[in-house]
C-alpha cells in the first residue's frame, strides 16, 4: 500500500512540476490527478490496494478542511466587507459544477446504456 500512496503523492509531483514549467494556470494536485486518471485509464482497472488507499483517505479528508475554516474565520472582516464580490462568483460556479456534473453524468448513463445494449 505504500508504493500506492508513493504513486499518489509522486502525480501530484508531477502536477506541480508541469504546472511550474508550463505556468499553467491550474492547480498542480489537479494536474496531478489528470495523469493519475491516465494512467489508470490506461491500466484499465484500479488496483485494490490503492482503492483501500484512496478510501481510507476520503474517510479523512474533512481534516482537510480545518486549515480553510481557520482562514475563514481569519479573515472574516475581509469576508464581510467583500461579501457580494465572493458570493456572485460562488453561486455561479456553484450552478455551473451542478449543470456540467449533471451532463457528464447523462452522457457517461447513455455510454453505459450503449455498451451494454440497453435502449
Amino acid at each position: 500500500m505504500l508504493n500506492y500512496l508513493v504513486l499518489i503523492l509522486g502525480c501530484q509531483l508531477l502536477g506541480e512540476l508541469a504546472v511550474a514549467t508550463f505556468h499553467v494556470p491550474v492547480p498542480g494536485p489537479v494536474v496531478g490527478m489528470v495523469a493519475l486518471f491516465g494512467l489508470l485509464t490506461v491500466l484499465g482497472r484500479i488496483p485494490e490496494d490503492l482503492s483501500a488507499l484512496a478510501d481510507g483517505l476520503l474517510r479523512h479528508l474533512s481534516l482537510l478542511f480545518v486549515p480553510a475554516g481557520v482562514g475563514v474565520m481569519l479573515h472574516f472582516k475581509l469576508l464581510g466587507s467583500d461579501w457580494l464580490a465572493i458570493a456572485i462568483p460562488l453561486g455561479v460556479s456553484a450552478v455551473l459544477t451542478i449543470a456540467v456534473t449533471g451532463a457528464v453524468m447523462n452522457w457517461f448513463a447513455k455510454r453505459a446504456k450503449q455498451q451494454t445494449g440497453e435502449r
